[in-house]
């Protein structure tokens, strides 16, 4: 169901036509993989400082899909900073993930989306692998 009202808004607010769904649907799966393996990148790394590199490099990979990877990756970013403001609010003391935080990464996020280079955010430090 979610499906297919991420597919009916798709349309309707993106003009996307009926020959352009496939592609369309495609760029979405391949921004998704970008946003995954920024995700386990930034993981694997566990790098200080390094959280607002992966955002925008995930964001960047995926936008240069196409249009669906764009609107993936702000869905995926979307809901990944959203999630984390709701369980900030249950948590007790301080996580780091606070208002300020959350602004910062979506700065990245748009950063990367908008196809400037992510390697702005880059630490000093970070293994070339990533």
């Amino acid at each position: 169901m979610k499906l297919f009202v991420g597919i009916l808004l798709c349309s309707l607010v993106l003009g996307v036509s009926s020959q352009r769904w496939l592609t369309f649907l495609k760029e979405a799966g391949q921004g998704t993989k970008d946003m995954w393996r920024a995700y386990s990148d930034m993981r694997e790394a566990n790098y200080i400082g390094a959280d607002k590199y992966f955002h925008a490099r995930g964001n960047y990979d995926a936008a240069r899909r196409g249009p669906g990877g764009a609107w993936a990756a702000k869905v995926i970013s979307d809901l990944r900073e959203n999630s984390q403001r709701v369980t900030d609010f249950f948590r007790h003391g301080s996580s780091g993930h606070g208002a300020e935080d959350s602004k910062a990464d979506q700065a990245a996020n748009e950063w990367g989306r908008s196809g400037k280079d992510p390697n702005h955010f880059r630490p000093d430090g970070l293994p070339s692998k990533y």
